[in-house]
């Protein structure tokens, strides 16, 4: 009976909010967006020219409901979801707006944008070779296996986001390069693999946006994990940005109850569903959409996540971060990581001094209840693993930077301390040098050695 009743209050709920039409643009319908028809012609130009290299891709609820056009270009989502000219560095811009200026063709301009692109390290962190996991001696695409508990699926029908933010460090899925982009739509082999893998106790589904997909693709990949085979992996984790850019995918989309009730019967099955929202931004949470959105996934008793990397131009200031965590908790989240910006696409636009970051997000913490200092800080996740930064301090006279792994390719490096010489130019791991008369940091041989033995299984295996 109660049951019965919550669903008729949800449905209640949902009723009081009109369904919308899901209406995206790419690059291609850049000039059919009539709020950027009142921006300076150079600002529309210089979008123009950085669509053709970064990805772009944006709907009418983040152009009507999420940016002040009366602050733009300085408004944060904004800067989130619109290329800026500084995305790419000055001698690849006036490469590309040059082609642009003369009416370049697409087969013209696409060896020059492929270079571009290349030169942007597409895929850090070994997530094309070293990530990659064997099946049967055979390479598995679509799935990286880089912790010991940990496996990551990018299901095919994931591939696209709701937005293409231009700082995700996989956006060079999003490009159109079948040769950049990896993905699976082979739900077998992920339940074939994991069966085989009885240490993994944790599935990532991630992309791409999972939540992009129709409730019926979803549950082929994640029905299967209810079977008794699959008991040990017990925590699966949806990587999204759907609360920001469409939250009617779970109110008003026409299969939008058919996801919360997976999210249900997971839960019922005993599984641990924790939904991974990317929140960049206060601003993000302050629609009545995207809260009861919340609301909802909370009420099938999975549990909100959230995470996002500190942004300069979007959130590189304390106050916010309190502010977007605190919000996050009162709404019955729980904020989980403030990440460092990858080492990929556009950084050095988006890129803050490591120095900087740790500033900002020990002033942060400062502001906030104990609730939500669950967030943790700022952490790199660099090809030996995510790495975190303490803080900074002085060691018999030297300035130093005191790092500690929170995860690691070898678990036992995990919460291991190290030091690194103190950088205020740094920006990412591989920037810093060891501290204290060291001539490399403790990890540096065994990663290496690990390095050579994956290469020699993928080189057998093909």
């Amino acid at each position: 009976m109660n049951q019965r009743v919550n669903i008729d209050l949800e449905d209640s709920r949902a009723e009081a909010f009109e369904a919308r039409q899901f209406k995206v643009y790419t690059h291609r319908q850049l000039d059919r967006i009539e709020a950027i028809q009142h921006l300076p012609d150079d600002l529309r130009f210089d979008m123009r020219v950085v669509s053709q290299v970064l990805p772009f891709r944006v709907n009418e609820y983040v152009i009507d409901e999420l940016i002040d056009w009366n602050n733009v270009p300085e408004d944060p989502v904004f800067q989130l979801t619109f290329p800026q000219r500084g995305m790419l560095l000055p001698e690849h811009f006036e490469e590309v707006a040059a082609m642009v200026r003369r009416d370049a063709t697409a087969a013209e301009m696409k060896p020059v944008i492929e270079r571009i692109r290349s030169e942007l390290n597409p895929h850090p962190a070994g997530q094309m070779d070293l990530n990659l996991p064997l099946l049967d001696g055979e390479p598995l695409p679509g799935m990286q296996h880089k912790y010991r508990e940990t496996v990551l699926f990018f299901p095919s029908q994931g591939q696209v986001c709701h937005s293409y933010c231009t700082f995700c460090f996989r956006w060079a899925q999003f490009v159109g390069d079948k040769e950049l982009k990896f993905a699976s739509s082979e739900a077998d082999s992920l339940h074939r693999y994991l069966a085989e893998h009885t240490e993994v106790t944790d599935l990532l589904m991630t992309g791409g946006d999972p939540m992009v997909m129709k409730a019926k693709h979803l549950r082929q990949y994640l029905e299967g994990l209810m079977a008794p085979e699959l008991d040990h992996v017990q925590d699966i984790r949806i990587g999204t940005k759907s609360l920001t850019f469409w939250p009617y995918r779970f109110v008003t989309d026409p299969d939008a109850e058919d996801i919360l009730d997976l999210f249900r019967e997971l839960t019922a099955a005993g599984k641990h569903v924790a939904f991974m929202a990317h929140f960049n931004h206060w601003k993000e949470m302050d629609t009545p959409i995207c809260r009861e959105a919340i609301r909802r996934i909370r009420a099938t008793g999975a549990e909100i996540r959230t995470q996002a990397p500190l942004l300069k131009h979007i959130n590189d200031d304390a106050d916010q971060w309190a502010r977007m965590w605190t919000t996050q908790v009162r709404l019955g989240m729980i904020p989980y990581y403030l990440f460092v910006e990858r080492d990929t696409g556009a950084r050095h636009y988006f890129e803050v001094p490591l120095v900087h970051a740790w500033e900002i997000y020990r002033e942060a913490m400062k502001q906030v209840p104990g609730l939500a200092r669950t967030a943790r800080g700022p952490s790199m996740s660099a090809d030996p693993g995510k790495v975190e930064i303490q803080g900074v301090t002085e060691i018999h006279g030297e300035k130093v930077f005191v790092l500690r792994f929170i995860q690691g390719r070898d678990s036992d490096w995990v919460q291991r301390p190290f030091f690194a010489k103190y950088d205020e130019a740094a920006t990412w791991l591989n920037h810093l040098e060891p501290a204290l008369g060291e001539s490399a940091f403790f990890f540096e041989a065994e990663f290496a050695a690990m390095k050579d033995e994956k290469q020699a299984l993928i080189m057998k295996a093909s």
